[in-house]
């Protein structure tokens, strides 16, 4: 019977290491992709303007609505268009299709993970670590959200595993002009500049800071001349420059004046959006980001210091340092910030497997993955308690006991001395139940669901555009992206007096409470009666609001309205300036 050192050893020959990390990160963030709905604020924005580039053909200047979107470079908009083009429509609004660039940055990142971490750590350690950082929570979260962080990871770290790679050949004294050296440079360049173009300059800052931080401590870098600066250069610019010359030109520079003045100088100043947080935050919750690999957190924190003058260490201590002490130090703070880091962490955390644990290591590893697994099982029974109905329960208590035997097993197992055993064991616990949070329970919670709902009363009353109602919908009071990438581009954000004056046309109208009063009487001035056509009842999260959204039916159109070629605006306008 194959022991789990002897799969591991064969798992880990070749390319099988980073296929095998890969397939982890698929089969983590897959359920989520398919199950979740439309998520605000980001994901919705990146995803409509991917839309409306599809609707208009302009692939150049990022929109939201009638709105510029001046703030990410567009990478990961050509790479959802590409993936909408391939496998959906973009009249179908389904947000899965505008995910799965991000479950392929997810899987390219545990997987370039796997393939760096080999070169200095060993294959067995290399799959372990692409498998920790594909299994983690944050990473596979990301994965079905349709934003640039997990490509921009996966970018990130194949051009950071090019670099474990020509620097441990170096190491070894072999030769770099091989074919596959070659091959190795060209993943390089492209990372780089894939990661330049999906989120600026991110990426370019990780690669710079690791690499100068390896310089300064080894005292030399000979390597580097090796990296094919000439061609890789020339690649690099040949798949930034001409959409950067294309958007100065279509935009007069006003893209990079707001990219930089309204995106990233406010995250420098202060914590933008509320988004702040206090130096040292990232490394209080790091034992939850790193979920189910929590238990080998403080066994890769000690590996770090005790074994810094090992080749594999110092690397990934010098990819993780700097980048990590930068993100703490910018005022604004969110979990995903992190991720271009997280590989880094997952190589150390590996690299401790290969020595015996120090009992205080075992015990600390222990606590805080208990302690994760009950915070996570809390979390889903508080989503239950204040969202969820009592149909709900089975899937609460389902996803509540994975979280907390990922966790406490893992820790168990870890005290008894079989550190790898635990390891899987949590891992495919952790899997199973971030699968059962974001497959079974979040998309039952309706109170959050409000714009899925919405789309689904106005489909119900035979008032949705894309059934053919006329068209576009009027909304006053509520505002979510996901709401206007689910109802179509023309979705009319409005006041209580145009949402009345959409009525009057024959156009539906959605109405949030806190603007009914200030609607019906608008509705009342153009001389219409009120015809509620359903109601929804649910939570914004995104603001934090309690939200009732009515659906209105809008007028019946007159026949003689339309033989004079009148619009229903025209003749709302008409009726009520002959009312005295």
């Amino acid at each position: 019977m194959m022991t789990l050192e002897s799969r591991l050893d064969d798992w880990s020959r070749g390319w099988r290491g980073p296929l095998f990390a890969a397939l982890v990160a698929l089969i983590a963030g897959l359920p989520g992709l398919f199950a979740m709905p439309p998520l605000d604020r980001d994901e919705s924005r990146f995803a409509q303007a991917t839309a409306q580039m599809l609707e208009t053909d302009d692939l150049v200047v990022i929109k939201f609505q009638d709105q510029p979107r001046f703030k990410k470079p567009v990478g990961i908009h050509w790479l959802q268009a590409a993936s909408v083009t391939a496998f959906s429509a973009v009249e179908d609004r389904g947000v899965w299709a505008y995910r799965i660039p991000s479950l392929l940055g997810a899987m390219l990142a545990a997987a370039a993970c796997a393939w760096g971490a080999s070169a200095l750590l060993g294959p067995k350690t290399g799959l372990l670590a692409g498998g920790m950082l594909g299994a983690t929570i944050l990473l596979s979260t990301e994965a079905f959200i349709a934003k640039t962080d997990a490509a921009l990871c996966g970018f990130t770290t194949l051009a950071m595993a090019a670099v474990a790679r020509i620097y441990a050949a170096h190491l070894a004294g072999q030769p770099t002009g091989t074919g596959f050296n070659r091959w190795t440079k060209l993943a390089f360049w492209v990372g780089l500049a894939m990661g330049v173009l999906i989120k600026g300059p991110v990426g370019l800052m990780v690669v710079a800071l690791s690499v100068a931080a390896l310089w300064i401590w080894d005292r030399k870098a000979p390597w580097l001349k090796d990296l094919g600066w000439g061609w890789g250069l020339t690649l690099a610019a040949a798949i930034v420059l001409p959409w950067a010359m294309m958007i100065t030109v279509a935009t007069d520079g006003t893209f990079w004046s707001t990219a930089v003045g309204s995106d990233l100088a406010p995250k420098l100043a202060g914590g933008q959006e509320s988004h702040g947080a206090p130096f040292g935050a990232y490394a209080l919750g790091a034992f939850l980001l790193v979920f189910p690999a929590t238990l080998l957190l403080p066994s890769g924190v000690t590996l770090g210091w005790t074994g810094r003058r090992a080749a594999g260490v110092r690397f990934a201590l010098c990819w993780l340092v700097p980048t990590w002490l930068v993100f703490e130090l910018l005022p604004t703070k969110l979990a995903h910030y992190t991720l271009p880091a997280l590989p880094a962490l997952a190589m150390l955390m590996a690299a401790a497997l290969r020595a015996p644990l120090g009992r205080i290591s075992r015990l600390v590893g222990a606590v805080l993955s208990a302690l994760a697994g009950l915070v996570f099982a809390a979390g889903a029974i508080y989503l239950q308690v204040e969202y969820g109905d009592p149909g709900d329960w089975p899937a609460t208590i389902l996803t509540a006991l994975l979280f907390l035997a990922s966790g406490v097993v893992g820790a168990v197992l870890l005290m008894r001395g079989t550190a790898a055993i635990a390891l899987v064991t949590a891992g495919a616990l952790g899997i199973a139940a971030h699968a059962a949070l974001v497959g079974l329970l979040v998309p039952r919670l309706e109170p959050l669901l409000l714009s899925p709902r919405l789309e689904k009363a106005l489909e119900r009353a035979d008032l949705a555009p894309r059934g053919g109602a006329p068209g576009p919908v009027a909304v006053t009071g509520y505002s979510e992206p996901s709401m206007i990438f689910l109802l179509g581009t023309t979705t009319e954000l409005t006041d209580p007096v145009g949402a009345a004056r959409a009525v009057a046309q024959g156009r539906p109208a959605v109405v949030e409470s806190r603007q009914e009063k200030a609607f019906r009487a608008a509705l009342a001035a153009l001389g219409q009666a009120a015809r509620p056509a359903g109601v929804v009842d649910g939570f914004d999260y995104s603001d934090g609001d309690k939200e009732r959204l009515t659906l209105y039916r809008g007028a019946p159109v007159r026949a003689d309205d339309e033989a004079d070629g009148e619009t229903g605006e025209q003749t709302a306008e008409t009726q009520a300036e002959a009312r005295p």
